[in-house]
């Protein structure tokens, strides 16, 4: 089967992927066209003996470990902590999204970073601690129509150590609930009760405050096009906790928040990489992940 035709099916899931770590629907789609380009020129580097699909996330990071995609222009103290935010220990973030999000097994997951599965476990203890030592509890906004859903969510983000400032069924409820209290991050569902849209309702409260925004979706091709403008983060319906955790935690990721301390950042990122080496020196084996996740998490 040509290359070509053997991973267009996993194109909408590998962006999901790459505006995941990037942090930017414009950065990940640019390095997902990068490197189908540089696939293009030279087929031939394609790895064989593998998967379509774990061939071409190896492919991609590969791309992303070997480029500079942390870089700003912007010199701001803000930006200066984001950055340091951004560059902490990229691999253990790879991990836990690929593990959490994209469905990935540990011996898969190996085989992309290439790493050994000891490896892989400890990278996702990192990432783990990456977000219980690093980020702070934030105030969310719920947009879900759907009350079993909205109740499940809201259980799922406040079990994080998060607060919900409300949940809203319809665009208005959600520009009235943000009035009251600005919320750090979004979680939206498409389609809400009055027959707007999340996607309206979130547009219109980015109007008055920046905040991440995550969509809550049953039918994520639908938003992975890469031919408009679409969400950079995206949680895929059936979800379940570990998938929310990472999602929500790597959106905080990109969120500039004036109290972010640059000195912080690079204490939490020296103590993920120790959990790393610890992690190594204890032996971490296949049997550290189980099903999807660490069993030590």
């Amino acid at each position: 089967m040509p290359i070509a035709q053997a991973i267009e099916p996993h194109l909408s899931s590998l962006r999901r992927y790459a505006r995941a770590i990037s942090g930017s629907q414009t950065a990940g789609d640019g390095h997902v066209i990068a490197l189908l380009e540089a696939l293009v020129e030279n087929v031939s580097m394609f790895p064989a003996g593998i998967p379509p699909k774990i061939g071409l996330y190896r492919l991609f990071s590969r791309h992303w470990n070997s480029v500079e995609v942390n870089a700003f222009h912007d010199e701001s103290e803000n930006s200066k902590a984001l950055r340091s935010l951004q560059a902490l220990t990229p691999k253990p973030r790879q991990a836990l999204l690929l593990l959490s999000v994209e469905g990935f097994e540990a011996e898969e997951i190996a085989k992309i970073l290439e790493v050994s599965m000891a490896e892989v476990a400890a990278l996702v203890a990192a990432a783990d601690s990456e977000i219980a030592n690093l980020l702070s509890p934030a105030d969310i906004l719920i947009i879900e129509d759907e009350p079993l859903t909205a109740l499940d969510l809201e259980d799922l983000v406040e079990g994080l150590g998060h607060h919900v400032i409300g949940i809203a069924r319809t665009r208005e409820q959600a520009l009235t609930l943000a009035q009251k209290r600005q919320p750090d991050l979004i979680l939206s569902d498409i389609q809400l009760a009055d027959g707007s849209t999340g996607i309206d309702a979130v547009n219109a409260l980015l109007r008055n405050f920046d905040a991440p925004v995550i969509f809550v979706t049953g039918h994520p091709e639908l938003l992975l096009s890469g031919k408009k403008p679409e969400p950079t983060f995206l949680i895929t319906k059936p979800y379940n906790p570990e998938m929310v955790r990472a999602v929500v935690g790597q959106a905080l990721f990109f969120e500039v928040r004036s109290h972010l301390d640059p000195a912080a950042v690079e204490e939490a990122g020296a103590h993920s990489q120790s959990i790393v080496h610890a992690g190594l020196q204890q032996t971490a084996s296949a049997g550290d992940i189980t099903g999807k996740r660490c069993a030590n998490n």
